[in-house]
């Protein structure tokens, strides 16, 4: 029984950190640690991303059937440009870069990017970046977050910022966006980890799934209430103290 509660205190961890411009992967690992979960930390933060990758998929399922469905094929073109970039990028430089220590540096300036986006938003300058090319530059920045330490979810509202200016929208993009390399990701874990790990985890899963859901619905709802130049400096804000807990971690 304390394992289980153990696990599912991670999960809920996962839940609340994947969505936000801290290293998920980072908190849970020394929560792991703290709370003696055994095994290895990192692992099992990547195991509990099933559960954000379930909780991505329901939250934003219309979003998914007209993807798939081929009735929404401004999305479609998008979301396949974003992995097309980010996929191969990130597979590389994981396998390039597996023990760097460079991730708190670029969310920092990561935040630092997201001061500029808000103050060009009160100046009310938004770049002209057409959709294809907002795709791959969110993608490239997305490929980078494999760097241990940088936050996917900060470098691809960084990105979407450039060119968009609604937050519900920027948020929704970046979190789209996220199910194929959560997908990807998974799915080669649990190829070549995931006969490590027991039925003991999947509550964790659960309770990864059942917060994850929770956190999206807030900032969803975050996002419809507050003005660009507020959510870029929050977010902004985020990026620096998630940075500032790698350099102390």
């Amino acid at each position: 029984m304390p394992d289980i509660i153990t696990y599912s205190i991670l999960g809920v961890l996962q839940g609340i950190f994947e969505w936000i411009p801290i290293s998920s992967e980072g908190v849970v690992a020394l929560a792991a640690n703290f709370l003696k979960a055994g095994g290895n930390p990192v692992d099992l933060a990547l195991f509990l991303h099933i559960g954000t990758l379930g909780a991505a998929l329901f939250y934003y399922r219309k979003d998914w059937v007209g993807v798939l469905t081929f009735k929404d094929r401004k999305l479609l073109v998008f979301l396949l440009i974003a992995t097309v970039v980010s996929l191969p990028l990130g597979f590389v430089f994981y396998k390039l870069i597996e023990q760097t220590a460079a991730g708190a540096g670029l969310l920092a300036i990561t935040g630092a990017g997201l001061l500029f986006t808000a103050y060009f938003a009160k100046k009310k300058v938004i770049l002209n970046i057409g959709n294809e090319k907002l795709a791959a530059i969110t993608g490239l920045l997305q490929g980078l977050a494999v760097i241990p330490g940088f936050s996917r979810s900060g470098s691809t509202i960084f990105g979407l910022s450039l060119a968009k200016s609604d937050p519900k929208e920027i948020l929704r993009l970046s979190y789209l966006m996220s199910v194929p390399a959560m997908a990807a990701s998974t799915l080669y874990f649990l190829i070549f980890k995931g006969g490590d790990f027991s039925f003991q985890l999947w509550p964790g899963v659960l309770a990864s799934f059942l917060s994850g859901l929770l956190f999206l619905d807030i900032l969803t709802k975050m996002g419809e209430k507050i003005n660009f130049f507020t959510f870029a400096l929050v977010f902004s804000a985020l990026c620096f103290a998630g940075a500032a807990l790698e350099l102390v971690f």
